[in-house]
């Protein structure tokens, strides 16, 4: 069940500490490797610390949130490099609850890198890859699994990409793709640019 701020005076409180502040929450995606000092420097800062102070629990309470919290919840999840929420961002992920979070899931799944990572991107392409009618983050999961194929010297990502495959099925068949373009090699570019960004985040001294 997706808890709202409205009603629930501890999630609340969380939003207004971390999700809200200067709108965060908005700021959270590609838009942040456009931001240029002193701004920039300010909200890597202050990403960071938060990243560092906010506890366990508080990502439990964000990510039982809408949208704002849950992507909040991940990109901090993915500063503090915190793998021990791993399975719950693919659940949310493969749930598709809310719009707007994938992205921030992906990039922590992808920053993790991990075969574990791997497996829970491509279970989420095994899911909608067959759903072409509904768009969701598939291009973005595409980019993170070939991301994290890179760096694990795997092939994961193959068995989509094939001729004949998934990927290219739901290309040509997604309502939204119809000018054949293949998205992932700009999507791959994008994760990995929010995943270095993400690491000088965390190496901020």
């Amino acid at each position: 069940m997706i808890r709202r701020p409205h009603d629930d005076a501890e999630l609340s409180a969380l939003v207004r500490r971390y999700v809200t502040p200067e709108r965060r929450y908005l700021k959270l995606g590609g838009g942040l490797l456009n931001m240029r000092d002193p701004d920039g420097a300010r909200f890597v800062r202050d990403l960071r610390e938060d990243a560092g102070l906010i506890t366990a629990d508080e990502i439990t309470r964000l990510l039982d949130g809408g949208w704002r919290e849950r992507r909040t919840a991940a990109w901090l999840v993915a500063v503090s490099r915190r793998a021990e929420f791993r399975e719950r961002l693919g659940e949310l992920l493969l749930a598709s609850e809310v719009c707007c979070a994938g992205l921030a899931y992906s990039v922590a799944l992808a920053g993790f890198g991990t075969a574990r990572d791997a497996d829970l991107l491509a279970a989420y392409l095994d899911r909608y890859l067959r759903r072409p009618d509904l768009a969701y983050d598939q291009p973005v999961v595409m980019g993170a699994l070939q991301f994290v194929d890179l760096d694990l010297g795997g092939s994961r990502a193959d068995r989509f990409a094939e001729p004949g495959g998934p990927w290219r099925q739901w290309l040509r068949e997604a309502p939204h793709m119809k000018d054949g373009a293949d998205p992932a090699p700009s999507f791959l570019s994008l994760i990995r640019r929010l995943c270095a960004f993400v690491d000088a985040c965390a190496e901020v001294p």
